[in-house]
């Protein structure tokens, strides 16, 4: 991935406060802008993509109270209308239930294949957000607003929408790129620290793919990123500018995940095999599930005789240095969790290519690769030292 190399990083102790990040996608090309303020400033930044003076938000519950007046005041100011529909916040509400409700609220709101839909929230709105614009009359345009770091640096970039079922995690979605992203930075300081520490998860993620220098960087400067004050904040936006670069880089290589853009699934078959067991609450956040995965894969890379052993204690390092969990949930609400459980759930992955998992794997931090060439015993095992560990 190399985000030390990649066009405009911003380095530590620099200070603007507004990056803009291309997503080189041709005629579905667009850019993501990550600073301070972004929110008072989002008409000025959303106009020049609308077609019509009209949006139609959508929030949760969490995000409402804090940001939509602040929000629909800024569009208001340079004469954008706004209409809204706020659902509880969490990742029940990304369901089809409640995509009915949004599509609803959309077509009840007279919304017109020129009107711009909004994501203002996290994760979970901006999936069910993007996939509610893609199939309403066909497909309208939308905007990404995110107010997570886990959104701001994985989710609200690259197109994928899309909901869960009692199946499985992100089964039912498309593709559907966003005309603009919004990474207000100042929203982050409201985050409670474990959806802060969720979204530091797929931050590393991009170190552990292809860049050992960020990986390096991130053991050096991600506990002080993490730890909240001035100089935390300048930290965060080097993560998340860094995050977005390397992630813009594979999506505009490979939109729709026909062969590297799969590699960003890293410790995401594990993840969402514990999300789905856990029965998507609060019990486990995504980004503590992908955590967890991507420990998952690299000890199963050493069990295949891929990876060294000190790789996998570098990585389990850090994440507890910083907080995050390192070993999986051993109970759910279906009683004790056991690798046949999980591997079910396995079975449903959107990666499965003629019957066979596709794993992420690493010959290493920093050299991750995609393989089907994995015996189910030793995923077994896998699982099984994690549960039993």
């Amino acid at each position: 991935m190399n985000a030390g190399a990649a066009e405009q990083r911003v380095q530590p102790n620099q200070k603007p406060t507004h990056v803009t990040v291309p997503v080189a996608l041709r005629s579905r090309a667009y850019d993501i802008h990550v600073g301070r303020g972004l929110l008072a400033r989002a008409g000025e930044l959303c106009t020049p993509v609308l077609k019509q003076r009209r949006v139609f938000i959508v929030t949760d519950s969490n995000v409402a109270s804090l940001y939509l007046t602040p929000f629909t005041a800024s569009l208001a100011a340079v004469g954008v209308r706004a209409d809204h529909v706020t659902v509880p916040a969490g990742e029940a509400s990304k369901d089809f239930t409640h995509l009915e409700q949004v599509l609803d609220a959309m077509l009840k709101a007279k919304c017109e294949r020129g009107t711009m839909i909004i994501a203002l929230g996290g994760g979970v709105v901006g999936d069910l957000a993007g996939f509610a614009a893609s199939v309403l009359l066909r497909g309208v345009d939308f905007i990404q607003v995110p107010t997570t770091l886990l959104s701001q640096v994985d989710s609200s970039v690259g197109g994928k929408t899309g909901i869960n079922t009692k199946v499985g995690k992100n089964l039912v979605g498309s593709f559907h790129q966003p005309r603009l992203v919004l990474a207000d930075t100042d929203v982050l300081t409201t985050l409670p620290r474990r959806e802060l520490l969720a979204g530091y998860a797929e931050v590393a993620k991009y170190g552990l793919l292809d860049d050992v220098g960020f990986w390096t960087w991130l053991e050096a400067n991600g506990p002080t990123a993490l730890a909240g004050g001035e100089k935390s904040h300048d930290l965060l936006r080097d993560c998340i500018v860094a995050s977005c670069q390397a992630k813009a880089r594979i999506v505009a290589a490979d939109e729709k995940e026909s062969g590297e853009r799969a590699l960003l699934n890293l410790g995401h078959t594990f993840g969402h095999a514990f999300e789905a067991e856990m029965g998507y609450g609060g019990a486990l956040l995504h980004g503590e599930a992908v955590g967890i995965g991507m420990v998952l894969a690299f000890e199963m890379s050493v069990r295949l005789g891929l990876c060294p052993p000190a790789d996998v204690m570098r990585i389990r390092s850090h994440f507890a240095a910083v907080g995050l969990p390192v070993d999986p949930p051993k109970q759910g609400p279906r009683g004790v969790i056991t690798p046949a459980m999980l591997m079910a759930h396995m079975t449903q992955d959107k990666k499965m290519k003629d019957g066979a998992l596709t794993f992420v794997l690493a010959r290493g931090i920093g050299k991750a690769f995609l393989t089907t060439d994995v015996p189910p015993r030793v995923l077994e095992e896998t699982l099984q030292a994690a549960l039993t560990g």
